[in-house]
């Protein structure tokens, strides 16, 4: 029946009632090490959710999509939710595997922001990885909410230090006109961190770098994910909560410090952004908000 239905055969909304003792993302709705049968093997699954494999020992083919990896021990496959893949282990050696099935709730997660689109993340046959992998493991094996907590921590690590070495992959791999762009877009990104309050315009991002604006823009996003007027974007609605929690300034005086001299273009963005008004926000925070109202209302 449905009801009996493994929580990592469900999608994310269908697994949150009954994860009772998770008050946080990420969802993890399996983590355990499998002792696989001798012949063992998937055929055409497609999961919900995300899903880390990682080999402790024998070999297994891991079709992805049209993609074919003969994973050994220490190797990591991760797929993503709505990935067909295939399992096939070798004859005359046990496959053992830790296996994390995880979500972020049914909020879309830009996953790939942090691990790009790949299926193989390397291998990390005793090294700081594989143990981290095995202590979420035990960590989700007990009891109790601390251990639920260290579990997601866990995960959070892990995905955080995947990042790191793909990232430190792919810098190893680049040429050294890749890494001069690199370099370059540090510059540009430290210089609106540090301008983010003037009326900043691409051009400035032209001179600062010596390259035109479609390939600042291009380099940009590479490099960090978001083009230079999004990360601009982030930056002053990051400040603009700094500045509601810090000081007593009215939401127009925020807004101008910010770098909006319209109130009610900085309303519209802020709320584009984060889904609720600066005013709200407020509110969420104290129980009566210190903060002077402008005359007008905001959108």
């Amino acid at each position: 029946m449905q009801e009996n239905r493994p929580l990592f055969f469900k999608s994310p909304n269908e697994t949150i009632e009954e994860l009772k003792d998770v008050y946080f993302p990420p969802y993890i709705t399996l983590a355990h090490v499998f002792h696989a049968p001798e012949g063992w093997g998937i055929r055409s699954r497609v999961l919900k959710q995300f899903q880390l494999q990682y080999n402790m020992g024998g070999r297994a083919e891991y079709r992805i999509g049209d993609r074919v990896y003969e994973t050994r021990r220490g190797d990591l496959v991760f797929h993503r939710p709505g990935e067909v893949h295939e399992i096939t282990t070798a004859s005359g050696l046990q496959y053992v595997c830790i296996s994390i099935v995880f979500h972020f709730g049914n909020e879309t997660f830009p996953i790939d922001s942090l691990l790009s689109s790949s299926h193989d993340m390397g291998n990390f046959a005793g090294q700081k990885l594989e143990r981290l992998l095995t202590n979420l493991v035990l960590a989700y094996q007990q009891p109790g909410l601390s251990s639920q907590f260290r579990a997601q921590s866990l995960l959070m690590d892990i995905l955080s230090e995947l990042n790191r070495m793909l990232h430190d992959r792919v810098s190893d791999e680049s040429t050294p006109t890749q890494r001069n762009n690199v370099s370059k877009m540090v510059l540009v990104k430290n210089h609106i961190l540090q301008h983010y309050s003037d009326n900043l315009q691409i051009k400035m991002l032209e001179e600062i770098t010596g390259f035109s604006r479609d390939y600042v823009i291009e380099q940009f996003r590479n490099t960090f994910s978001m083009t230079p007027i999004q990360y601009l974007i982030h930056v002053r609605v990051e400040k603009a909560k700094e500045l509601a929690l810090h000081t007593s300034l009215s939401i127009g005086e925020i807004a101008e410090r910010v770098g909006y001299s319209d109130v009610h273009t900085f309303g519209k963005m802020f709320k584009k952004k984060t889904g609720f008004s600066l005013s709200r926000f407020c509110s969420s925070l104290f129980t009566q908000a210190p903060h002077k109202e402008d005359d007008h209302k905001l959108p």
